[in-house]
């Protein structure tokens, strides 16, 4: 039986905070006294649910604390990496507001499957200041050098998974002393417009194959399976909004915190909820047209394709009422002019052609992963 887990006692501070006072209060003054000329960046970023901002008292249960990215140049990690992180792991804190520095591994607690909680120890605290080259981390991390790359190709932008492009451009970064992170974040911010309007036309698509499922299945009395469809529709509307919004979907957990966070969740959240509570077909197909005629409204206020009429129709000769939503994807599609995206089916990013949280967790047959409860493999896709 695993061992039960003792309740943190100190208040909780969200790790993004806890974080940057680990850098500034002690990493920064160690490096500055034992290695004043070594260039390097600090930040908190990759993996984490502090890094997407909703990190809670939960989250303490194992690898939340403090913790800290040190980035260094890809040829100082031989020579400085193992250095900098005997030298961490002797003259840290043993706790920063409370919170401990040093994190049980798998093999101190061989009966307790999870590691990565924070307890007090005597002499040197294995800690999470990560010492990595930042060119390596990011290829890791995206399944490209973005460092070495000027512009990232179609192929690049939609074989990496938006997860992983949250990862790297939320979070914060505390030192940029390599002046390389924050260009990279920058221009990752958000997907090139040809490559977004390629994206959204996907999603459409996506919508169109299956809104008429609801229906049908209904009709034959599989009330589960059209729940079922519902559901799929009402995740499928959610991510549409966070692409028109130029937001990047995470993986499950915080798709929904997410969305919420999107001016236009207040208005259609009542919408979904009533498509998920539905228990009959009639309110289903209500609810469900409400909000795609919501986010249809929304595509059209983007200005990004022509005005396409927003209302529920009939699905051809049957009795289900539908968008058509292939009439957005295909108004989109129009403004695609990059040959290379023009030439591809709308079939779209790796996000929406694969549901697999291992798949979208692999890239180069690497699995970086620590968090064996609670998110997907750590790390990219690179096909």
């Amino acid at each position: 039986m695993a061992t039960p887990h003792p309740t943190p006692t100190a208040a909780f501070i969200p790790g993004l905070e806890l974080s940057r006072i680990l850098y500034e209060e002690a990493v920064r003054p160690i490096l500055a006294e034992a290695y004043p000329g070594l260039r390097y960046t600090a930040a908190r970023i990759g993996s984490g649910s502090e890094v997407l901002g909703f990190d809670t008292a939960r989250s303490a249960d194992h690898e939340w604390g403090p913790r800290l990215n040190l980035f260094l140049a890809d040829e100082d990690v031989a020579e400085y990496g193992e250095r900098i992180h005997r030298l961490l792991a002797r003259r840290l804190p043993k706790e920063v507001r409370g919170w401990p520095t040093h994190f049980r591994r798998l093999d101190e607690h061989p009966l307790d499957p999870v590691s990565g909680h924070m307890e007090l120890v005597d002499g040197p605290v294995d800690h999470r200041v990560s010492v990595d080259g930042l060119g390596s981390w990011l290829v890791a991390q995206l399944g490209v050098d973005v460092i070495a790359t000027p512009e990232l190709t179609v192929y690049d932008w939609l074989s990496i998974p938006q997860q992983r492009l949250a990862e790297v451009t939320a979070g914060a970064v505390f030192h940029d002393g390599l002046g390389t992170l924050d260009a990279v974040r920058r221009r990752l911010a958000w997907y090139p417009d040809q490559v977004w309007r390629h994206l959204l036309a996907c999603q459409w698509q996506r919508l169109s194959q299956e809104e008429a499922f609801v229906g049908r299945c209904a009709e034959v009395g599989d009330e589960l399976g059209s729940a079922v469809v519902a559901a799929r529709l009402v995740r499928d509307l959610m991510r549409l909004c966070l692409l028109l919004s130029r937001t990047y979907a995470p993986y499950s957990k915080w798709l929904g915190s997410t969305f919420a966070l999107l001016p236009v969740a207040a208005d259609l959240t009542p919408s979904l909820r009533g498509a998920l509570a539905a228990t009959e077909y009639a309110d289903r197909e209500r609810h469900l047209c409400d909000a795609y005629e919501k986010v249809a409204t929304l595509q059209n206020e983007s200005g990004l394709a022509e005005l396409v009429d927003p209302t529920r129709r009939r699905y051809h000769s049957r009795p289900f009422l539908v968008l058509h939503a292939e009439r957005f994807a295909q108004a989109l599609n129009r403004t695609v002019t990059d040959p290379e995206l023009r030439s591809r089916p709308l079939i779209g990013g790796v996000d929406q052609w694969a549901d697999s949280t291992d798949f979208l967790g692999l890239v180069g047959g690497q699995d970086a992963g620590s968090r064996p409860f609670d998110r997907p493999l750590q790390a990219g896709f690179a096909p």
